[in-house]
């Protein structure tokens, strides 16, 4: 639990001048979370205002520095490796590590109930979340009375603490919230019922579509697309192709991909083609390439060879390698040869290996001189995939020059796969790599490993 606090923690002991209000997006699986908090200038970034945060940690209680300093890291996994003893040795004892401890006190919930009605930010934002630990049911009857209160301020930070709970018990109360004259408060609604995955609020959701409010319609929109309701899909290719705001465009398109919603791909095409937001674009790509749509490969391929951002050319090449249409293997084939950006070309070999020709093409057997490594990788695991012996000269004098060990054992695979003389395997047995000489011998033993290793992965899932 440590962890989840620790950001909060380092923008408390950095002053108003260094922070910046703005609406932050955390993927907690299985639901997308949208919580309005303090963003520190250079923190997702590790390059914290450093000046700042020293100035600020002078007198900051004990238990707020470690939940800061924790946000810094160690390189590891928490305060278990650390050092038996740092300068806050004595307030870790009062800071719990451990996300399977047992639930709070009542005592503790209750005072953690006052809390989220302080009027200093910093004790409602940590009172609310450590409230998420209560198992008794307590807070989530407390949060669902305190949705009526008069104070917008508390009705919003209740419905965040519901959602927060997942607390079904509030289903309804939060659907009527979803009327609530307060945007913040719609927002928070329409995002706990999509955590709690609650199909009874479909209707109420899919109306705060088109709500005035931009950051209540992101939230809506997000919220539908955990529901698996392709009912929704009307909605949602309303907000795609009409909202202002692209943030709702980009999360519209997202969702269109969760519910694999087939009536969407024309106006996710429309949109790949002529959004002016990169970001939609390339979330158009993934949706495109999550529904496996064949008929959207044209405008797939327009989008990987022209896009002028480069994540949508790769998400764009990613999603025709989800496809697996043979027909694209040649524009495929292209690309991987004339693209500039490294990540583009990588994706490109990995899809010529998902799709699998009969036969390499020629740009996929040149990769193995690639100046990168990434490259290298994926075309090693893609001819390894197709297992072409016309590959075997070009990944042999690869494999001889080779510095990057994954690029090495992927390389190894690909002689394994394309029916590499025995004998010349043999000689790889002197590899100072003993997982290329683990490879080697399983081949030569005749005990290849089934699953496709190594794996290269393309561009990660953009969630909105």
């Amino acid at each position: 639990m440590l962890r989840r606090f620790a950001v909060i923690a380092v923008s408390v002991l950095l002053p108003a001048g260094a922070m910046q209000s703005v609406h932050l997006h955390v993927h907690v699986p299985p639901m997308h979370i949208h919580v309005h908090v303090p963003h520190v200038s250079g923190l997702q970034a590790n390059l914290p205002n450093v000046s700042a945060l020293m100035a600020a940690a002078h007198g900051a209680p004990a238990e707020i520095c470690l939940l800061a300093a924790t946000s810094v890291g160690n390189g590891n996994w928490g305060r278990r490796t650390d050092a038996p003893v740092t300068p806050l040795t004595a307030a870790a004892t009062s800071v719990a590590d451990d996300d399977n401890r047992a639930g709070l006190a009542l005592a503790d919930v209750q005072l953690l109930l006052t809390g989220i009605a302080s009027p200093d930010r910093c004790v409602s934002e940590i009172a609310v979340r450590l409230l998420a630990h209560d198992e008794s049911g307590v807070a989530a009857a407390s949060l669902s009375r305190q949705l009526a209160s008069p104070d917008s301020l508390l009705r919003q930070v209740s419905a965040y603490g519901l959602g927060m709970l997942e607390a079904e018990s509030a289903i309804d109360p939060l659907i009527h919230a979803m009327r609530d004259n307060s945007a913040g408060v719609r927002a928070n609604a329409a995002w706990a019922l999509g955590r709690m995955d609650a199909g009874g609020a479909l209707s109420a959701l899919i109306a705060a579509t088109a709500d005035a409010d931009p950051i209540v319609r992101l939230s809506a929109v997000s919220a539908i697309g955990h529901l698996d309701s392709a009912s929704a899909a009307p909605a949602l290719i309303r907000r795609l192709r009409q909202d202002s705001y692209a943030p709702v465009r980009r999360t519209a398109a997202w969702a269109l991909g969760e519910l694999e919603a087939a009536s969407s791909v024309a106006a996710l095409t429309e949109t790949l083609a002529s959004d002016k937001d990169s970001s939609v674009r390339e979330m158009c790509a993934w949706a495109l390439g999550q529904m496996e749509a064949k008929d959207a490969t044209t405008a797939l391929l327009a989008a990987a060879r022209s896009d002028a951002f480069a994540a949508a050319r790769e998400t764009a090449v990613w999603a025709l390698g989800q496809i697996e249409d043979a027909s694209t293997v040649s524009a495929l084939g292209q690309l991987l040869g004339t693209e500039r950006n490294t990540k583009v070309r990588a994706t490109a070999a990995w899809a010529l290996g998902q799709i699998e020709p009969q036969s390499a093409p020629r740009s996929l057997i040149d990769a193995m001189s690639d100046t990168s490594a990434r490259v290298r990788l994926g075309a090693a695991w893609a001819l390894s995939q197709i297992g072409d012996a016309a590959a075997i000269p070009a990944v042999r004098t690869a494999l001889a020059k080779e510095k990057d060990g994954e690029a090495q054992r992927a390389e190894v695979r690909a002689l394994i796969h394309s029916s590499e003389e025995p004998g010349r395997l043999a000689d790889l047995l002197e590899s100072t790599d003993p997982q290329v000489r683990l490879a080697v011998t399983r081949a030569l033993a005749g005990r290849n490993h089934p699953d496709p290793w190594p794996w290269p992965m393309p561009r990660p899932r953009p969630f909105p």
